[in-house]
């Protein structure tokens, strides 16, 4: 009876670690999605990632699609928002990656500082811009969210684009995309409800 018991006991232990990893695994948390588009199947996108490795993911019925196109310093003004990638420098100080121009209906989209996995020890700031100051080598620009503010360096070469309103038609074999949250399934594939592609051969920079 007690060996049983003892074996009841393990067989609900069991079931319960079973179901304690299927919820860890449904609760993985999104991934961002660089990479090119090599085949269009309906909703499948294959993709080739910027490591090299082949992704399936599956569009949603409501995918939101949004073009980046090229911008430039003239549409850095004061108080619009933006999203700014970095990377600390010896001095302490940060050197942007690149600099992307958010529409107005967009205003707060992710606001603040935090780690980015654009480049080792990365950052990512979406803030609204307080001021442009030219510096030697490029311009200065100062980020303020409601928690504090940055300082970033944004270089003379340093890539600055704007979203545009897309189209699924611009999901095509060739076309660079990148995905701010993509859901991994069980299988391997993965689901994505909103997805950037750059227009006219731009590579989304973030």
């Amino acid at each position: 009876m007690r060996h049983k018991m003892i074996l009841q006991s393990l067989g609900a232990a069991g079931l319960a670690l079973v179901l304690a990893l299927s919820a860890v695994s449904a609760q993985q948390p999104p991934v961002r999605i660089r990479g090119t588009i090599e085949k269009v199947d309906g909703q499948i996108l294959t993709v080739k990632s910027r490591d090299g490795s082949e992704l399936k993911v599956k569009l949603a019925d409501n995918v939101s699609v949004r073009a980046l196109v090229k911008a430039s310093l003239a549409g850095l003004k004061p108080g619009t928002y933006v999203g700014v990638s970095a990377i600390p420098q010896a001095d302490g100080s940060r050197r942007a990656l690149h600099v992307h121009i958010f529409p107005e209906a967009m205003r707060g989209t992710g606001e603040g500082d935090q780690p980015f996995d654009l480049a080792p020890r990365s950052t990512m700031t979406n803030a609204a811009l307080a001021e442009v100051v030219s510096v030697s080598g490029g311009h200065t620009l100062t980020l303020k969210y409601k928690d504090g503010e940055q300082k970033i360096l944004l270089p003379a070469d340093a890539p600055i684009v704007a979203y545009a309103p897309g189209d699924k038609s611009e999901l095509k074999p060739g076309a660079k995309i990148m995905i701010p949250r993509a859901t991994k399934k069980e299988d391997g594939t993965f689901e994505a409800a909103n997805i950037n592609v750059g227009r006219d051969g731009l590579t989304p920079p973030m």
